[in-house]
Parts: C-alpha cells; structure tokens; sequence
C-alpha cells in the first residue's frame, strides 16, 4: 500500500477521492492500493526542557542557557492526536511508500517531517506540491510526484525556526521572569515572556505610543490665495510647511491682498496608473482590515477556508506575482467566475494583457499569488465575510487584464510680484501652485465602483482598493492661459504639525513585512520583504499573542501598549531582542537556508552564541529594573 499522509480530514477526503480511496476506516481511507490518511496541523513538538535535563525543570539563573547537545520532538499531550498518530504509525510501517501530501510550504513540511520521524518511517517518500485544491490541480500533482529530497532545505528551514524560537524564547522568558519578574519565595513572579518575533513586534508598538506621547506638535501658517474659485497655495522653501511666525504670515498677507494675482506657468501632462498588484497573504489581510476592519487573524482563517472549498489558491504566500506557466490557463479561470462576468466581458475574446507586474516567474518560488481557481463561487456555499474576501481575490484578478487607468494632470503655477517684499524667504514676489486631475480613461478603475462594503468600513483606508479608486477621482480646474491676471482672496490659516498615528492591524502587518521601514514603493517594498520580521503565514498568530499576553490592547481600530507591554519593552537593553531590523537579519538567512544559499548548521551556531552573549549580557546587569 502507499500511504498518503495529508494536513487536515477534509484535504485527506479531496485526495482520497480522486485515488479510489473510498472505504473509510476510521483515521483513514482505504482503496485501489492506497491508504489516505491526516494529521490536525502539528502532532509533534519540540520537548520541554525537562525532559532534556532534570535540573532544567526548575527555573534557575545558574542553568541558563539551555541548549540541548541534540534536540528532539515528542507528541503532544492530547489524546485525540495520540490515537490519531497510533494509526498513521501503523499505516508507515507497513507502507511500501509514502507520499507527503501535507500543505506545500515550510510549516506544512516541518508537521509532516515530525509525524514521519516520529513514526519510524523507513520507505521512500514522495511529496505532492500544488497550489490549489482543485481536482485537476490534484491529478496533475500526482502526474508529477517529487523526491522528499528535493524539499531536504525547506524543512531545514522550518527546522532552524523552530529551533531558534525555542532557544531564544525559553532561555530568555526564564531569563527575564527570574532577573527581573520580582517576587521570592513567597510571592509569585511576573511572567515576562519574551519571544524572536514577538518581542519586536511589541517593541514596534511601544516605540510608536512613545513617539506619540513624547510628539511636541508645532505651530506654523499657511498662505493661500483664491483666485477665478480656484485655491492657490503659497510655495515655500523645500522643508518648510509653511510661515514659522503668525507675524510673518501676517506681513505677507497684508503685503499681497491689494496685488494682482498673475498665471506664470500652465502644464499638462498624461499620466497612466497601472492596475492594484495581486495579493500575498499579507496585503489581502491589510485590504481586509482597511476595507472591513478583519483582525489578520480573521483574513487567514477565511482565505485558509476558500482555499479548502477550493475557490482560491494557497493562500500563505509572500509574492505578487504569477509565474508564466500561469497565463494560458486564465481564460479558462475568467470564465468560471460567472457572478463576475459583466466585468470580464470588456476584455472577453481579446488577447489577455500580459505584464511583467504580475507575471514574472523569477518572482515566484513555491506558490504565486492569490487567485481565484476558476470554480465557479456561485455554485460554493460561502459566509457573508468569505464573501468579501473573494471577492477581493477575484476583482483583483480580472483588473490585471484591463488597460492602466489614463489621466491628465494639470499644475498651474502663479504669483503676486511686490518690489522689495523681504518677508521671510521671499524676495519681491510671492509663488502659488494649484494641481487639477482629469480622468480621460477609467479603465481598471470601474471594477471598484460598485466593490461591497459593511459597516465596519476602515477609518485608515487611504490606500485601499476603494480609496485608490477614489483618489483618482477628478478635480477639474478651470482653463488659464498664462499671462493673464486679476484680483484675488488671500487668506491665513493657522495649523499645527501632527503627532504619528498609531499602528492598526494593518499598518503593524507593513511594518512587520519592511522590518518596520514604511514605503509606499512597490518594488522597494519587494525588496525589504527578504528581512521581514516572521512568514505571513504566523504574523497574525503573533498579533492575537500580544493580545493573549496582555501587551496590547485595541482602541477603535488602532493598537496600543498596555502597561505591562510598555514595561517589559523598557526591561530591555539587548538590542537584538527588540530590533525588527536585526531580527529581520535572521529571517533573510532562513529564507536563505530554503533556498540552498546558507549553512542551516552555521545558522545554529550562530544563535547559539546570540542566546548565550544575552545570558551572560543580563547576568552581569547589576541595576534595578524590576516594576515597583
């Protein structure tokens, strides 16, 4: 029999249908020389430390750190999985082969790797890698099984993750509990859980109420004029907001009012903008915390779900792209979207676009982007919220084939000329600026006209699908010729600089990605993404542990540091414990162990070191930092 050991039942079900494993055996089909069995996600574990040495049990300073000479997995203590795994235990050791049918990613390889050591398997394993959960995407993976050998550094990767959140997570929660939890033998201590992910995320958010508390705002004027019902607003110095001195506004106001206001300059300029990027999991969960106010956690769950009702594709990927095998195969996913066809049929029968912003297989690793499978959504029972993620997935998807949205931008410049004005940095005259946009072609746009919403729409949705179909709205200013002049309406308003805002779930997930350099860029974007702090599969699983832990807490849509957050992050001297840059350094190697580029027994050792450098870093703080 060949055993085929799958992620969850329902995915174990798919398989063993299209195999002829049709007999239920309890914990497994059976059929046509197959047996299709399941895991629950992770049945193994790494061991307790305890169960390594009996003097780790206790949590004492004088065994810090705690680095086993060889680590091993245990089963989880939990005896639906423990009758679970006695089955898949038994099924491998009979086994004439085995093939890996778990979730084709670095976690889902880990869970699989576990179970099958743990089970003794000696037999030749095979591994299946598809993207969707479709029949045909089934068939065609086992049309082409692979070696496990070929994923050997995906699982040293996962394997090195985990390694290294034990190491540094339990050596240094011990750590910190004991040095500067208080408390003695009569009074219990304050659990400082420290975590490599965790633990700068948390920093990323005290950081930004710091900023917010300690922001000093500043005052300074702006000039502007009105001129035909047009406003004009007075260009400064480059760094300069505006007046710095009411009486300097002042001056200039009272200098310009009797002047004639004069057009120097009137510009036009064509402009295109190019359809919204396909989704990775992280800018679907940022859209769907914009747009409708879903938790990460909530996005993930319901992608997970249309990816098993086989609507959409993997979702826990980290690229914007389609590979090019990908583009022969989208008319027929246009077509099964029929709830969407009067958005498909402008481009039906034409020969689809293909761009190099969505379709670059040098950009693509194990999976591409999130997109619709083309089964037909009509015929799938979806909730209401899976509904708006979908839907989401699919009008991204048609738009890449639409034409890039046309414009024309117009800057008219402007002046009130005074002969010896010497006020602040302006000499003789005063320069204004006034910007229109025109949209002479919609294009992709009209796909967002009519995008569903609810109730819990975003307040900070400034650049989500909606608002930047919105902002592209059309701002017509009036015809100028240059040249021309007449009388105008300045005006002064007083204003004041503003403090940061606080991370929401979606601006935390950005900074996460960008090891907490924010940039509008795309393509810089891509780049920053290799030192990103954790996957975007466990970001959000990071968050709702804040949240658990008590570190953070939510106001409206915003995040902020509780005390305690705020406490445990001043603790903190070791830099490398809360820096998302350098923690992102360590997820660049990771990611370089995948891909065959770095040792996984150098990165080891190298974390090694970093644990015992920060034991013997805090040992030796002989000041008083523990909460009063």
């Amino acid at each position: 029999m060949i055993v085929c050991i799958a992620e969850k039942p329902s995915v174990a079900r798919d398989i063993a249908h299209i195999l002829g494993a049709t007999r239920d055996c309890g914990g497994y089909m059976e059929g046509n020389g197959y047996q299709v069995t399941w895991t629950f996600g992770h049945l193994c574990e790494l061991k307790e430390p305890a169960e390594y040495s009996t003097m780790w049990k206790t949590w004492s300073l004088a065994q810090l750190p705690m680095i086993p000479a060889r680590f091993g997995i245990r089963l989880k203590d939990d005896k639906g999985i423990q009758n679970q795994f006695a089955i898949i235990q038994r099924l491998i050791q009979n086994a004439e082969g085995i093939i890996n049918c778990g979730d084709a990613g670095q976690e889902g390889e880990l869970i699989q790797r576990w179970v099958m050591q743990k089970a003794g398997a000696k037999c030749p394993v095979r591994r299946l890698w598809i993207s969707s959960l479709t029949e045909e995407a089934i068939r065609e993976g086992f049309n082409n099984l692979q070696d496990q050998s070929n994923y050997q550094s995906l699982y040293e990767a996962g394997l090195c993750r985990a390694i290294g959140d034990w190491l540094l997570g339990l050596n240094a929660t011990r750590l910190y509990t004991i040095k500067y939890g208080g408390g003695n033998q009569s009074t219990k201590r304050q659990l400082l859980s420290i975590g490599r992910v965790q633990t700068p995320t948390l920093a990323l958010i005290v950081n930004r109420q710091n900023e917010i508390d300690n922001f000093k705002p500043e005052t300074y004027w702006v000039l502007t004029t009105q001129y035909r019902d047009v406003t004009f607003t007075a260009v400064m110095e480059e760094g300069d907001r505006g007046f710095r001195t009411k009486e300097a506004g002042e001056a200039a106001l009272e200098a310009i009012s009797p002047l004639p206001f004069t057009v120097t300059s009137v510009e036009k300029k064509a402009g295109k903008e190019a359809p919204p990027r396909l989704f990775d999991l992280t800018s679907l969960q940022v859209e769907c915390n914009k747009r409708f106010s879903y938790s990460a956690e909530q996005t993930l769950q319901l992608i997970q779900s249309l990816y098993e009702k086989k609507v959409a594709t993997y979702p826990r990927v980290d690229t914007t792209f389609l590979s090019d095998d990908i583009y022969p195969k989208c008319p027929t996913i246009l077509a099964g979207l029929v709830p969407y066809a009067s958005m498909i049929s402008p481009i039906s029968g034409k020969k689809l676009r293909k761009d190099k912003k969505y379709f670059d297989t040098s950009k693509v690793t194990d999976h591409h982007a999130i997109i619709p499978t083309g089964v037909n959504p009509a015929t799938v029972s979806m909730t209401d919220m899976e509904k708006r993620v979908f839907d989401l997935i699919a009008r991204r998807f048609i738009g890449i084939f639409y034409p890039d949205l046309k414009f024309q931008q117009t800057t008219v410049l402007g002046e009130v000329r005074s002969e010896g004005l010497h006020i602040a940095s302006f000499d003789d005259f005063i320069p204004f600026k006034a910007t229109g946009k025109v949209i002479t072609d919609p294009a992709w746009q009209v796909l967002w006209k009519k995008a569903p919403s609810n109730s819990a729409k975003a307040e900070n949705a400034e650049d989500s699908d909606e608002a930047q179909a919105d902002s592209s709205k059309s701002v017509t200013l009036p015809p100028f010729r240059k040249g021309e002049s007449g009388p105008h309406q300045p005006n002064l308003a007083e204003k004041q600089t503003t403090p940061p805002k606080p991370y929401t779930e979606a601006t935390l997930l950005r900074a996460m990605e960008t090891a907490g350099k924010f940039v509008d860029d795309d393509e810089l974007r891509d780049a920053l993404k290799e030192n990103g702090i954790g996957r975007p599969s466990t970001r959000a699983s990071i968050i709702e542990t804040l949240f658990k832990r008590n570190y953070i807490r939510r106001v409206r849509k915003s995040l902020a540091p509780t005390d305690t957050g705020i406490h445990l992050i001043s603790l903190i001297r070791e830099e490398l414990l809360k820096s998302a840059e350098l923690t992102g350094i360590w997820e660049k190697k990771l990611r370089q162990i995948e891909r065959k580029e770095y040792s996984a027994p150098a990165f080891m050792e190298e974390l090694k070191q970093m644990v015992s450098d920060i034991v013997l870093a805090v040992m030796q703080d002989n000041s008083s930092r523990i909460k009063q």
